[in-house]
């Protein structure tokens, strides 16, 4: 392939992943704004208000998500009175998460998230799309990310695994 025909594809992948990225920085800045969560916890909230009571297991599975990274946002939506926990009535070892009624009312002003539709966009592909792109963008992550780290929600303060993370590497915060 010619330079300027390599340089023209690659410019479009990178254009296809800066426009992600810009969709859900906008979405959960709009979030933050509208609602005073991030794009992320209005994510797991929207989920949750879909099921009367959730593990988060299940929460973890429906945002295709580890259960860690789950249990860190849904610990923030907890604090807020968001979110509750309950001991399953069903198994005492469960605990039933649910939204409050201030949850409720927040999401009724809240604007739609842009994880819904990179979701939606995913599950529009075929089996065999899906995998390909899964693979693409493994190698790309491995040739980008120098110390390999569990994934987090997008756009969600990586405050609980910013401790594991060695100084050197930790981001300065601005003053």
């Amino acid at each position: 392939m010619h330079s300027d025909a390599r340089n023209e594809v690659s410019r479009a992948v990178l254009d296809s992943i800066r426009r992600i990225v810009r969709v859900l920085r906008e979405s959960s800045a709009l979030a933050e704004r509208k609602v005073g969560i991030s794009g992320a916890q209005l994510f797991v909230l929207q989920n949750l208000a879909e099921a009367p009571a959730m593990s988060v297991g299940e929460l973890a599975e429906r945002t295709l998500t580890h259960q860690s990274t789950v249990s860190v946002v849904v610990r923030k939506l907890v604090e807020k009175g968001l979110v509750t926990k309950v001991a399953s009535s069903e198994d005492a070892r469960r605990v039933d998460l649910g939204v409050t009624p201030r949850g409720r009312v927040l999401l009724s002003r809240a604007p739609g998230a842009a994880q819904e539709r990179l979701f939606a966009g995913v599950r529009s592909l075929s089996a065999s799309e899906r995998k390909t792109l899964a693979k693409i963008l493994g190698k790309l992550t491995a040739a980008v990310e120098s110390t390999p780290r569990a994934p987090v929600m997008f756009f969600e303060e990586e405050d609980d695994a910013a401790d594991a993370r060695p100084a050197a590497r930790r981001p300065r915060r601005k003053s």
